[in-house]
């Protein structure tokens, strides 16, 4: 049986969305265990010019619903980026799973031929296919934000390893 776009796009997404949340998890221990203020926590960065840990979350569940909304051709929600706390994000992860999860297998027929309109900043767009869309800047974008923000939080000194990434 072939690969669907919904198993595509869907299952790791979600996945990698409990996956960051586990982390927060011990990211919330580390924080308590050290007596450290959440939110100072959530504005570490890997480098002076890269967004804070809090932006790295929340561009993780913007491009995860962004990825398959699209992709399902559903309005994509927007949440305002309000969270200063673990809890908030771990909220706002949880919120992002369930709109993914609301989503059926067949609103995602068709969907490799389906032409996407992506926003690419400065009010312009690029078009490409569904397919082309999950296999590489969708799935890459939403990746890169996930590594990034285990990336900030292990180099904070939160004991996370390859086996709490990968699950």
């Amino acid at each position: 049986m072939p690969l669907t776009m919904h198993q595509a796009a869907v299952t790791p997404t979600l996945k990698m969305l409990a996956t960051l949340d586990r982390l927060l998890d011990k990211a919330a221990a580390y924080a308590t265990a050290r007596k450290l203020d959440e939110p100072k926590l959530l504005q570490a960065r890997l480098y002076p010019d890269m967004l804070p840990l809090v932006q790295q979350i929340q561009i993780v569940s913007d491009t995860a619903k962004g990825l398959v909304g699209r992709l399902a051709g559903k309005e994509v929600p927007s949440f305002p980026d309000t969270e200063t706390t673990i809890a908030e994000l771990k909220a706002r992860l949880a919120k992002t799973a369930d709109f993914i999860k609301g989503l059926q297998p067949s609103d995602f027929d068709g969907a490799e031929t389906r032409t996407l309109t992506l926003p690419i900043g400065g009010g312009k767009t690029m078009e490409m296919s569904g397919l082309d869309f999950v296999l590489g800047r969708g799935t890459a974008n939403f990746y890169f934000h996930v590594v990034t923000a285990y990336d900030i939080m292990r180099h904070i000194g939160v004991e996370v390893g390859k086996r709490d990434y990968l699950g």
